[in-house]
């Protein structure tokens, strides 16, 4: 594991990756945007560190020697809802799915630009930095037993149980609760937050993901697909401050 101290003020990113070189490569790229990499060659070792802190992003290589790449995604969103940016030499459609489907913000395919990378984490920081004013006044959103709460991006079940989202998955969501009972275009879902350069489908793949996590067994989908429309949330919700 090689350490940069962050910069009061900057940004920490957590890179992921076997290969040291990689990560100083990335590091380096990041100082130019008042942004501090700190590099991990382990699963084991990046799990320990988020045991005592948060970073600001997550960057994570599929091909880890003590862990499944996807195996640690799951686990660090099990954990927080820190953007996660894949970084692997796995190009095919279903890798990408499946990293989206896991909770992955983006994917980015091996060999890389180190500034496509850092484009594309702040991009994501910038998405969550603009949704924040947005929902400072509106903490919980309560529907059909289940509570959301926006600055956390914490979804909890009617038995208690919490869950993080991913800040796609939150930025899509929350559109979906400030317009109960209308239906949302894709092209709008696209617009707020839904959208994945990498992948067309990642709008699609968000839905079914939130779908997964909101629907009981033997209950009605609270996300109905509006054929040749879009896409509705279809209960009342009641936002509390």
């Amino acid at each position: 594991m090689q350490t940069r101290s962050a910069s009061a003020g900057r940004r920490q990113v957590f890179i992921v990756d076997d290969e040291p070189e990689i990560g100083n490569l990335l590091a380096d790229a990041m100082q130019q945007f008042e942004m501090d990499g700190r590099s991990f060659s382990t699963a084991r070792e990046v799990l320990s560190a988020l045991d005592l802190e948060t970073p600001d992003a997550c960057i994570v290589d599929l091909g880890l020697p003590d862990m499944e790449g996807m195996a640690l995604i799951n686990e660090i969103r099990r954990r927080s809802s820190v953007p996660i940016i894949v970084l692997s030499a796995r190009g095919h459609a279903t890798d990408r799915v499946m990293g989206l489907e896991l909770g992955a913000d983006d994917y980015v395919v091996k060999p890389f630009d180190p500034r496509e990378v850092v484009a594309r984490i702040r991009s994501i920081l910038r998405r969550s930095a603009e949704q924040a004013p947005a929902t400072a006044k509106l903490e919980l959103a309560r529907f059909e037993g289940w509570t959301y709460q926006p600055t956390s991006h914490g979804l909890t079940s009617p038995e208690g149980e919490e869950t993080f989202l991913s800040t796609g998955e939150a930025t899509l969501l929350e559109a979906l609760l400030r317009a109960p009972k209308r239906v949302l275009t894709r092209d709008y879902l696209l617009e707020h937050g839904g959208r994945d350069e990498s992948l067309d489908r990642s709008i699609d793949v968000r839905v079914s993901r939130l779908r997964k996590k909101l629907t009981r067994k033997g209950e009605a989908e609270v996300i109905r697909t509006i054929y040749g429309s879009g896409y509705m949330f279809a209960t009342d919700v009641d936002w509390t401050s």
